[in-house]
């Protein structure tokens, strides 16, 4: 009896080890088999790494050159600015004095001709007045007259009126002026109208 029953449990552990090992294989048959490089890649977490490494310098590289860029124009741009701030602080008042300039060439004629007349002497002083005033004033916002008596002619500042053969001065210097010529700053505001002198040419001896 007893050889009956250990026989018959010996039975029922061999069908329940059988069973497992059945359902073990049908559990490995169900898991999914990944590519070859795919689970090297996801096994492998220094080479995950390394291409989340390599894709964010490319990333970093170009927002760098972006940034350069960028900062290149914004600089630009700044340097325009300040440009044109200081052109309109230093010709801003171009206009108006371009206006003021007649007045003053007015007033030094009506001195020179009030110069010849002694009893003009009141009207004398109160032209110099003013326009010793008015000097200052263009001195203030950067005018000052180009000197042309006895300067050698120089096109960019000097317009010629006339040419005079003289051998009191060298040539192409200046004999006399029409009318001044004036700077602003250091731009041309407008150019001195001048007599420009030649060499006398020479007498042919008689025979």
């Amino acid at each position: 009896m007893l050889r009956n029953w250990l026989k018959k449990r010996k039975g029922e552990m061999h069908v329940t080890k059988k069973k497992h090992t059945e359902e073990h294989d049908e559990t490995q048959k169900e898991l999914p088999v990944a590519p070859a490089e795919e689970a090297g890649i996801e096994q492998d977490p220094i080479k995950r790494l390394e291409a989340a490494l390599a894709a964010k310098e490319t990333e970093a590289a170009v927002n760098w050159d972006k940034f350069l860029r960028e900062r290149a124009d914004l600089e630009n741009l700044r340097k325009r600015f300040q440009k044109e701030k200081e052109d309109l602080f230093k010709y801003g008042n171009e206009n108006l004095i371009q206006e003021i300039l007649p007045s003053v060439d007015n007033l030094e004629r009506a001195l020179e001709h009030a110069t010849a007349d002694n009893s003009a002497t009141a009207i004398n002083e109160g032209v110099q007045m003013t326009l010793n005033m008015l000097r200052a004033a263009l001195k203030k916002f950067g005018v000052t007259p180009i000197e042309t008596k006895g300067a050698p002619f120089d096109s960019a500042f000097h317009q010629a009126m006339a040419q005079v053969e003289t051998a009191d001065q060298e040539p192409n210097t200046i004999v006399q002026e029409f009318q001044k010529g004036y700077m602003l700053n250091d731009r041309l505001l407008r150019p001195a109208m001048v007599t420009v002198a030649t060499a006398p040419k020479p007498v042919k001896s008689e025979q």
